[in-house]
């Protein structure tokens, strides 16, 4: 996603419900959800990417911002921001909600990815709740609950068929979930926008990094 004369620099934070070769439950339970954004690992990768020649750090986490509330996730900001010397750092959910901001949207649909459950999709909506949206409809995807398995099409058809008319834009919750290939397909269809937790974070990333650099594609977010 990232336009000409951006450049991505990424470091990886052990998650405790992912084994070797990304395998993961059919759902993921929430304490290592949690753990993510404990010390140390998360403040030692913070660390490591200050070192590079960056202008912004994203968190690519969006189930610890939904089990942390937006005052948690605050916290976890400020305190990675203390270790980078100034570098900002946004976390994916902040920056959707930014992003809705700017778009002037009230009305949400929030879906998740297959491996989110029942009680997690619940504190996705419970989030964009806090924060004066109205969720209209959320829920997990019925698709298969592996993240090699997202069939793009398969996602674009079970989005399309669950969206409400009332709901003014859809996000789709999940840093590992294979979603920004059917922002602009599922646009066209719904004729609202379309945020994924990546878009969202690329988003916030570009306005913290101080660029005027955009994709071309990828939703109507990076018009505003």
């Amino acid at each position: 996603m990232a336009p000409e004369g951006v450049r991505v620099h990424a470091a990886r934070v052990p998650f405790g419900a992912m084994a070797m070769g990304g395998q993961m439950d059919p759902t993921i339970p929430l304490a290592p959800v949690r753990a993510f954004v404990e010390p140390p690992a998360i403040d030692e990768a913070t660390a490591l990417l200050a070192a590079a020649p960056i202008a912004a750090i994203g968190i690519g986490f969006t189930s610890s911002s939904y089990v942390l509330r937006p005052d948690g996730e605050r916290e976890v900001e400020e305190r990675l921001a203390k270790l980078t010397g100034g570098i900002p750092v946004v976390s994916a959910c902040s920056a959707a909600i930014g992003g809705f901001n700017a778009l002037g949207v009230h009305r949400l649909a929030v879906f998740s990815p297959p491996w989110f459950d029942a009680q997690l999709d619940e504190l996705g909506a419970e989030y964009f709740e806090s924060q004066e949206l109205d969720v209209v409809t959320h829920g997990s995807c019925e698709l298969p609950s592996n993240q090699r398995s997202i069939n793009p099409a398969e996602l674009f058809a079970w989005v399309a068929t669950h969206t409400p008319p009332d709901a003014e834009a859809v996000f789709l919750g999940g840093n590992g979930f294979r979603a920004v290939g059917v922002i602009t397909a599922l646009e066209e269809q719904l004729r609202k926008p379309i945020v994924t937790a990546n878009s969202a974070l690329l988003w916030g990333l570009l306005h913290a990094a101080g660029t005027n650099a955009r994709p071309k594609a990828y939703g109507q977010l990076f018009a505003v």
